[in-house]
Order: C-alpha cells, then structure tokens, then sequence
C-alpha cells in the first residue's frame, strides 16, 4: 500500500513544491487528449500558449483550480501523483499569495 505525502513534499520549499505540484497537474491534464481538450476549451488558452503561460503562477493556479472544480478529476490526479487532495488547494493558494498552512504548528 503505498503511502500518501505529508505536509510539503520532499521537504521543499512551499513554493518550490506547490509550482511542482502544479506542473504535474498540468502533465496530467495533457495526457489526456479530452482532459486536455476541456482544459483547454474552458481556459479560452491555445495549445501553442501552453508554455509560457505555465511559468506565470496565476496560470498554475488556474490548472489546480481546474483540478479542483471537478471531484472525480481531483481525485484521479491525487491518487495518480500520490499526494493529499487538499494539498492542491493548499498548493493554489500559495502561487496566489496565500501561506503552505498544512505544517505550521
């Protein structure tokens, strides 16, 4: 049984881990031709903008707000990378501004 990752993966930095964890989301969307047809559809982005727009945080944020606005999707994704399902709107609120609270005591 495999384990899910706790607090920040890896001990990186917050937002080191929540880009990272983003950029997966990304990965996992593209995979999937529909996911990433839908994706695409809903985010009015062309395919050939992709690249530069992920090096923008809001445009991460706006993967893992994908990612979470659809369950059965935030949930293959958590289960596909091993991680906590909470942990993507932790990771969005970061590259937003906001603080990785999941570690503070």
């Amino acid at each position: 049984m495999t384990q899910r990752r706790q607090g920040r993966p890896s001990g990186k930095q917050p937002r080191a881990a929540a880009q990272e964890l983003a950029i997966a989301a990304l990965g996992f969307i593209a995979a999937e031709p529909d996911r990433l047809g839908r994706f695409l559809a809903m985010t009015g982005i062309g395919p050939e903008s992709i690249r530069d727009a992920a090096r923008e945080p809001r445009f991460l944020a706006g993967v893992l707000d994908h990612i979470a606005g659809d369950e059965p999707l935030l949930l293959a994704f958590a289960a596909d990378n091993e991680v906590d399902p909470a942990h993507v709107m932790l990771a969005r609120d970061l590259l937003v501004g906001g603080r990785w609270e999941q570690d503070e005591p």
